[in-house]
């Protein structure tokens, strides 16, 4: 049981989803509570969640439309905004939004959650420890006296002031970062330094294999010869490729692929028809193959149907996250670039995915933008209409292929397992 943990996650987006999922084999009856969403949620709780989804939601995906559209963005982002780094300084003071989520909690919001948590407990003879992929029911089981330990996983690179609580120095929850900025920010909010763990993000264990990293590695190996038709980066870097990936294969196992990923929400979808619409004829000759993911949203998946008709791609959906995962990362497997918004798929560089930079959607997505180009793990994207020209200068280059390698040997690949043995006590 001492293996076991309550895995909290809310439903909001695929990003606090994203980071729950790989972990959930560990969780009791391996099952991901939605904190948002789950059987018996008072209705007046549940009011507070759906009135922020439905207003982040709808800003997001008319964040593109209009002049107002962008307004409205601009002023809800300023309660998740991240401030500049430098010059270090104390920033613990508590600003008006977290603020605000506290006087919901401090009204009950969430109460019921943890009183179900700790009836589980009772009837297990045990206090388990808590991981939750979101600051609010970590902040909900410290308010309302969970007795377990509290785990927080932060899901982008870096981490604005709402995710630490209040009174942050006093506070018992203890951090998973994802990146080293993350450690140093949640200090100058106030976090105990020995409340603060750097593991990396979780990523999921069939693209890993294994802490040796064999079907990461297996499948890299294929990756870069799609990545590098030219075999410029593997003229100048071969110790470097022997050294990390051993000999690679005398060819491909999968054609170029080229996976694009919509965010939660549906925005950028008109993104997609253009790349498509740009690598058509390379499409009909069979050059590339181009996946887009719709996620779980019905519409988003209409659209490309409709918008797309005649092109040869495939569309990548599932009516609920679980099958979706599970989908998206089987496709990953055989994907050699990855184009998305700076989301948590950020850390997905890890899997030796070199990433085409969507822009960003947000304040943390800026942020995560800043972190994957610093990393030398992602490119910007160029105009989306002529893909076909630039994409194939930048293979030709080997710019994706350093990319990806960039991404294996520097990102943070064995998250999973640090977060499973920390917060089981191994």
């Amino acid at each position: 049981m001492a293996e076991k943990f309550f895995l909290v996650a809310v439903d909001m987006g695929y990003g606090h989803q994203r980071a729950a999922y790989p972990l959930r084999q560990w969780a009791i009856n391996e099952e991901v509570i939605l904190a948002n969403n789950y059987l018996g949620i008072p209705e007046k709780d549940k009011k507070i969640w759906l009135s922020s989804q439905r207003s982040y939601e709808f800003i997001s995906r008319f964040k593109s439309v209009s002049f107002l559209g962008s307004l409205l963005f601009f002023l809800f982002d300023q309660f998740q905004k991240i401030v500049r780094f430098y010059p270090k300084r104390d920033l613990s003071q508590p600003n008006f939004y977290l603020k605000q989520v506290f006087a919901l909690i401090k009204k009950g919001w969430g109460k019921d959650l943890i009183e179900k948590l700790k009836i589980k407990n009772r009837q297990l003879k045990t206090n388990l420890p808590l991981i939750t992929t979101f600051f609010v029911p970590a902040f909900m089981a410290e308010y309302h006296q969970y007795p377990g330990e509290i785990f927080c996983l932060v899901c982008d690179s870096d981490v604005a002031r709402v995710w630490a609580p209040l009174d942050a120095q006093k506070s018992r929850i203890k951090y998973l970062a994802p990146t080293e900025r993350v450690v140093e920010r949640l200090q100058l909010y106030g976090v105990k330094k020995e409340n603060i763990f750097l593991t990396g993000f979780p990523l999921p264990l069939s693209n890993l294999g294994d802490e040796d990293l064999t079907i990461l590695k297996n499948d890299l190996r294929y990756r870069l010869l799609n990545l590098d038709p030219q075999k410029r980066f593997q003229q100048n870097y071969q110790p470097l490729i022997e050294k990390h990936l051993l000999e690679l294969p005398q060819q491909a196992n999968h054609p170029l692929t080229l996976l694009f990923s919509v965010g939660g929400a549906g925005a950028q979808k008109e993104i997609a028809v253009q790349i498509v619409r740009g690598l058509a004829e390379k499409i009909k000759r069979g050059e590339i193959r181009v996946i887009l993911s719709a996620g779980i949203k019905k519409q988003v998946k209409d659209y490309f149907a409709k918008e797309l008709a005649n092109q040869k791609i495939e569309i990548l959906w599932a009516d609920n996250f679980a099958t979706y995962f599970e989908k998206f990362n089987f496709a990953l497997r055989q994907t050699d670039i990855l184009w998305t918004k700076p989301s948590e798929l950020s850390f997905y560089a890890a899997l030796g995915l070199p990433i085409i930079i969507a822009p960003a959607v947000g304040s943390q997505e800026e942020f995560n933008q800043r972190w994957l180009l610093k990393s030398g793990f992602g490119l910007m994207q160029e105009d989306p209409r002529f893909v076909q020209q630039w994409l194939f200068d930048w293979l030709a280059k080997g710019y994706l292929a350093e990319a990806a390698l960039q991404g294996f040997v520097e990102g943070e690949k064995l998250g999973i397992f640090k977060i499973q043995k920390l917060c089981s006590g191994s």
